[in-house]
Parts: C-alpha cells; sequence; structure tokens
C-alpha cells in the first residue's frame, strides 16, 4: 500500500486547513492536505467578515491579492429591536481605512487553494482521515475514501507519515475523536439563515446588525450595493423562513431590519445551519494539534469564527517554524504546547463575550432589555471603549502572530 512521508499533514482543506497549509509551507515544510470534496466543489452561500488581522495574514501568503469580489467595511451600526439603543462605530477613530472585509467563503478557498498548490503542497482528495497510529517521532494517518466518492484516483493515498498533524476539519473533527480530546458542547436551537439581498438603499459600506429576541440579523455590504444577510434564529422560525415564497421572505426581512435600508427589492437562494459551540478541552496530543473549528466554534453574532481560525493557523505555523529553527521537534510536546498557550486563552475568551452577548440579548423582560439600552448607550457615549471594541472586531487582540502585523 503507497505511504508517503511528509513534514506535515493537514486534515480539513476549508479555510483553516488551507491558511494552515500555506503557511507551514512557506515556512520550508513539506505538507500533505487530506480533503473529502474535489475541487470546484459548489459553495453554501456564506461569506465571512475578514478582519483587518486576517487580512495581512491572507496578503502575506500571497492570497489576498487573487481575492475577487471583496466589499470593504468602514463602519457598524449595532442596535436593539424596536426603538432600543444604537451604537455605532468608524474605522477613522482608530485611524484606520476600514475595519475589515465581507468576502464569499468560495472565493477565499479557491484564492487559497492556488496559492497552496503553487507552493507545491500536496493533496489526498477526495478521502478522510480513518485511522491514526502513533510512532516514534511521527504519527501514520490511515486514509479512507470518503463516502459516495469515485474509486481508482491516483491523487487518494493510502496512509501518511508525518512528524505533524493538524486536524482542521470542522466541528465535527474526525481527527480531535481519533485522538480522544473530548469536548464540549452547546446547542442553540438555532440556524443561521443566509442569503445575498439588493436593498433599496445603498449600505454605505457600513455593517448593520439589529438585535432581536431570537437572534441577531445582520446586513453585510456586498458589492454593487448587495448586503449579504446572517439571520440567526429558532428553529421554528428559520424553518417557517426557508419555506416562504421569495415575496413573502422579503416582507418578513423589512420588517425584521425595521426598514433601515428601504424595502427589500431581491433575494437570492436561501440556506440554514444549525448554531452550536464547541470547546475542545485541550489544543493538542502527541503529534497532533487542532485549529479551528476542530478546536471551537463560536456563534456567529460578532463574526469571529473564521478569523479565530485563521489566527491558529498563522501561529502554529509561527511555533513550527520558531523549533525547527532553533533545532527543535516542530511536531513535539514543547512546541504544541507553546501553540496551545497562545491560542486557547484568547479563543476561550471569545467565545465567552460572543456567548455572553447571546444570551443578555434573548433574555426577556423590562429590567434586562433596560440595562441593555444603558450598556449600550454608555459604550457609544465613551470613546475608549468605543476603541477597544474597534481594536477586537479589526482582529488586534492577544497574542498575535508576526504576520498578522504591518
Amino acid at each position: 500500500m503507497p505511504t508517503e512521508r511528509c513534514d506535515a499533514a493537514v486534515a480539513g482543506g476549508g479555510l483553516t486547513g488551507l491558511v494552515t497549509a500555506a503557511s507551514l509551507a512557506r515556512a520550508g515544510f513539506e505538507v500533505v492536505v487530506v480533503e473529502g470534496r474535489e475541487r470546484g466543489a459548489e459553495g453554501d452561500g456564506r461569506v465571512s467578515a475578514i478582519t483587518v488581522a486576517s487580512e495581512r495574514i491572507l496578503r502575506r501568503l500571497g492570497a489576498w491579492e487573487r481575492i475577487t469580489g471583496a466589499a470593504s467595511f468602514r463602519r457598524m451600526r449595532v442596535w436593539e429591536a424596536s426603538g432600543g439603543a444604537e451604537i455605532r462605530f468608524d474605522a477613522r477613530a482608530v485611524g484606520a481605512e476600514h475595519l475589515g472585509h465581507i468576502v464569499e467563503n468560495r472565493v477565499i478557498a479557491e484564492a487559497l487553494e492556488e496559492v497552496v498548490e503553487s507552493l507545491g503542497v500536496a493533496w489526498s482528495r477526495p478521502s478522510r482521515v480513518a485511522g491514526l497510529e502513533l510512532g516514534r517521532g511521527e504519527v501514520t494517518v490511515e486514509l479512507g475514501r470518503s463516502p459516495g466518492r469515485a474509486e481508482g484516483r491516483a491523487r487518494v493515498r493510502s496512509r501518511i507519515r508525518a512528524g505533524l498533524l493538524v486536524g482542521a476539519d470542522g466541528g465535527d473533527s474526525v481527527v480531535r475523536s481519533l485522538v480522544g480530546i473530548p469536548a464540549r458542547g452547546r446547542d442553540y436551537r438555532q440556524l443561521g439563515i443566509v442569503c445575498s439581498v439588493r436593498p433599496e438603499r445603498h449600505h454605505r459600506d457600513t455593517a448593520w446588525q439589529v438585535a432581536r429576541p431570537a437572534g441577531p440579523l445582520a446586513f453585510l455590504p456586498l458589492p454593487e450595493g448587495l448586503c449579504s444577510i446572517v439571520w440567526s434564529t429558532a428553529r421554528g422560525h428559520a424553518e417557517h423562513l426557508l419555506a416562504l415564497a421569495d415575496d413573502a421572505f422579503r416582507r418578513e426581512l423589512e420588517t425584521a431590519f425595521e426598514g433601515r435600508l428601504g424595502a427589500i427589492e431581491w433575494a437570492g437562494p436561501r440556506a440554514g445551519f444549525p448554531l452550536r459551540a464547541i470547546r475542545a478541552a485541550t489544543y493538542s496530543a502527541p503529534r497532533v494539534a487542532l485549529a479551528g473549528d476542530a478546536a471551537h466554534t463560536i456563534h456567529p453574532l460578532a463574526g469571529q469564527g473564521v478569523n479565530l481560525g485563521i489566527l491558529d493557523a498563522a501561529v502554529l505555523a509561527e511555533v513550527a517554524a520558531e523549533a525547527a529553527g532553533r533545532g527543535r521537534d516542530p511536531g513535539g510536546r514543547a512546541a504544541l504546547l507553546r501553540y496551545e498557550r497562545r491560542r486557547k486563552a484568547h479563543n476561550l475568551a471569545v467565545d465567552l463575550a460572543v456567548d455572553g452577548f447571546d444570551r443578555l440579548y434573548r433574555a426577556r423582560g423590562r429590567p434586562v432589555r433596560a440595562l441593555r439600552n444603558a450598556g449600550l448607550a454608555a459604550a457609544h457615549r465613551l470613546a475608549p471603549i468605543k476603541r477597544r471594541i474597534i481594536l477586537h472586531a479589526s482582529g488586534f487582540a492577544g497574542d498575535l502572530p508576526a504576520s498578522a502585523s504591518e
């Protein structure tokens, strides 16, 4: 059976896995990516709010200039439904040109795939991790065919021997399960509805979000006056919205958004995905590191999930390169624990903050509503608080990798 030896194997060809592979390859490591989908598989319409820090990482990798259709946003407006308080943010408050960009995930992935292939990263696709065996100084990854995929593909290997295995294979991580890392989860009992819409009035390069009792509704700017919506709401309500005819859905969307951008003139195909939070007990095991959703998933209300995964990937590659540069083992315990120390506390802090905001905005009753409005009003008035929030929203928090600096 064919076996391939490499420095690092990355399970998962999503955004986190691709940034990990590209970052490791640029640091001089020989990398193989194990991915269950063929190249060019259709996306699900989701977009990400890419922070300035993540933009810099993608730019350093050579991916940013390959991305088309990115829409920058310079301002944010967040308010509570039904006449509640509002807070506004502007990039100029921190001397920046923008707070981030809204980009379709599929477009980012295509740019990163071009980068990893230009760096000589090898692929095993469509295949999946089926088993692991720990050896002296390496891990052997047993591979299987992805369900429903054709047999006989030359690019699918039977096993890979690597000094490091990165589990970047999502919230239902097989790698995490195989190495026995426990994870705690919370089901929000919500679906996130995504689609593109054309409002009557231009979004003005602003990311808009209204906090509703059942969950937040965000309008995120896209090119040509379009917006991508992310509507997080109770599962039953979401299923109702997904089943509506286009005209009826547009009317409900206008009402929920309180007409801030006028009538919704057009809405594209809708998709829904379940919302949950996952926290892995640890980010590492012998010869194995977890990154992105395999280690942590969070509620999308702050738009930070993908950015946390990108930071994981960049820090992991930085730690591995530093270890190799000092003649130490990049996949050894010391390096992996250093990666975990640099990322886990920051990710947990973001997770707890986002979860807390979700609980706060879904809490009912006049006293709670009054508290929320007082908090928003105070934050809007106090420049230091707004500045700190803007810096966090731009990705400049935690122990950042060098690739996120200017």
